[in-house]
């Protein structure tokens, strides 16, 4: 960040940590920082005056708070027209609440770019109902909740009664009991919806010819099944799987991590060469091998 906009930034309402401490310091006026209107030198700044002079000026220290962030503006306002209308103030409480909770400044390019909803929140209705998530159901401590976050920043737009607990109850009747794991790996299965996405994947699962208790097991040997789409996937891979290769569902059973792999990079050509080498392998050494590991495979024998 170049150091004219780095100053400016810097004396913003975005990040003034000197601000907020003395503010929230004061006994008289506890919530001064989430109220007071802030102090902005974003009209100095020399990106300020070219943007289009039909703009007001809070639209104009929006955008130009959004883009010396990292974030896209005119796609942030795009996605979450709200931005138009939310005080310049709200957005302020937002920032400055999630650095109260770990998050570093250069996480906001990520976090905003992935999900303007969140500039948009309520830090009291909506995010720190998240935050009690995290600690009380997910059991993450304080210190690792950034790491949560960038991990799925979708997470701070969640709400926690409709969409997050719901979507972890079911997950732990299916025997997805590891919460370190959902909180930092799997996190995006907390965030799908229950109805519309997580059940008709595993219905589409057992259509197979799956039972419900092997399309169980295959997802707990591998949770990330839940998060690949059913058309661009699950689809092609099982036709090419069954069709072209000729397998046996008992494979998929043991093997679910085969969804994984891009089937026109990995699955397609490493077939090819099997079935030019005139070789049986199994397939978990066919595809989870490196390049060299696979040729020399190939040249040895069966696998």
């Amino acid at each position: 960040m170049p150091s004219s906009t780095a100053t400016a930034f810097h004396s913003s309402f975005c990040f003034s940590s000197h601000k907020l401490s003395s503010s929230s310091s004061s006994s008289h006026q506890p919530n001064t920082f989430l109220s007071a209107k802030p102090k902005t030198l974003f009209h100095k700044h020399p990106l300020y005056t070219p943007l289009h002079s039909t703009l007001s000026s809070q639209i104009k220290e929006k955008i130009l708070c959004l883009e010396i962030m990292g974030v896209d503006a005119g796609k942030a306002l795009s996605q979450n027209p709200s931005l138009h209308s939310v005080t310049l103030e709200s957005i302020h409480s937002v920032i400055s609440f999630l650095q109260s909770k770990g998050i570093h400044q250069k996480d906001f390019a990520k976090i905003f770019g992935m999900c303007p909803k969140i500039l948009t929140s309520d830090v009291k209705t909506d995010l720190i109902p998240v935050f009690n998530f995290l600690s009380e159901d997910l059991k993450i401590p304080d210190q690792n909740f950034r790491r949560a976050i960038n991990k799925c920043p979708r997470l701070l737009a969640s709400s926690p009664k409709d969409q997050l607990k719901p979507a972890l109850f079911y997950l732990q009747r299916l025997g997805l009991k590891d919460l370190e794991a959902l909180a930092y790996r799997d996190s995006v299965l907390l965030v799908s919806s229950v109805e519309k996405t997580l059940i008709p994947k595993l219905k589409y699962l057992e259509s197979l010819g799956l039972s419900r208790s092997e399309t169980v097991g295959m997802v707990l040997r591998c949770p990330a099944l839940l998060t690949f789409s059913i058309e661009n996937n699950f689809k092609p891979k099982f036709e090419y799987f069954s069709v072209e290769m000729h397998r046996k569902l008992e494979e998929l059973k043991d093997f679910p991590q085969y969804f994984a792999f891009s089937l026109e990079k990995r699955i397609k050509p490493r077939y090819v060469e099997t079935v030019r080498s005139g070789k049986k392998v199994p397939l978990p050494l066919m595809l989870k091998t490196t390049d060299d590991e696979f040729r020399q495979l190939l040249t040895q024998g069966d696998g």
